[in-house]
């Protein structure tokens, strides 16, 4: 749900009206109490833990709908802390800070469930931007609309409760998931280009690194065309499609 604030800016809310809830997990206390003022002027409700340990009790009793998550934390890596968050919260949206720039860095928390990543020195206001992208991809703070439903074949995709289920079977995706599904699903039988899946889904080029979508796509065929007949489709050399199966 969106509002508009005194200050002109397009709030986000829970379902519930509640503030939008965000954990910022970082083991430099200046940092962490920058970001998170950043955050609160936003309107959010906003807890901070400075350890892998205090960030999965603090987000087991605070139910956050996003995490700002450092990579390098004392007692154990942000990968490691990414899969008990997941453990515990399935699908809430996570962002990576880093000091690292390599695109294995990058590749590796993707792989790892993350759903974006910013290197440090960063700016507060790139931070709040990405974040805004991922809790409105989650769904926590959708905007109502009329007929919510996409459908391809025997695939369906509700964009307000986001569920998706294909021949009556339920399907579990991530965040981006499953804003990579709308897409393909909003435009059936065109071929989308990777380019323009990027800047779609992720809302900037990822440093040119194409592979991400190849991987995406690859985690969906597991989900939606497992066992199936094949909705995705591969044009070599010039992008992806979804149609339904035959």
């Amino acid at each position: 749900m969106t509002t508009t604030s005194p200050q002109g800016r397009t709030e986000l809310l829970r379902p519930d009206r509640d503030p939008v809830r965000v954990l910022v997990v970082d083991d430099e206390p200046p940092l962490a109490e920058l970001l998170s003022m950043a955050l609160r002027y936003e309107g959010w409700q906003v807890r901070s833990a400075v350890d892998g340990a205090g960030a999965v009790r603090t987000a087991r009793d605070f139910r956050p709908d996003a995490v700002v998550l450092d990579v390098m934390l004392p007692d154990m890596d942000g990968l490691a802390v990414l899969g008990r968050l997941r453990r515990e919260l399935s699908d809430v949206p996570v962002l990576f800070l880093t000091a690292r720039d390599s695109v294995e860095d990058r590749i590796a928390g993707l792989t790892a469930g993350g759903d974006d990543y910013v290197t440090k020195p960063f700016s507060l206001e790139e931070v709040v931007a990405r974040l805004r992208g991922l809790i409105r991809r989650s769904g926590t703070a959708a905007a109502a609309r009329g007929d919510s439903t996409l459908v391809v074949g025997d695939l369906v995709l509700d964009e307000d409760s986001h569920e998706v289920s294909r021949g009556d079977v339920p399907i579990h995706l991530t965040a981006t998931e499953f804003e990579l599904l709308r897409f393909l699903m909003r435009n059936p039988r065109r071929v989308l280009s990777k380019a323009q899946i990027l800047d779609r889904v992720w809302h900037y080029d990822f440093g040119g690194q194409a592979n991400v979508v190849e991987l995406y796509i690859s985690y969906l065929r597991k989900k939606i065309d497992a066992g199936r007949s094949p909705m995705i489709h591969t044009r070599r050399g010039a992008g992806y499609l979804i149609k339904p199966g035959e």
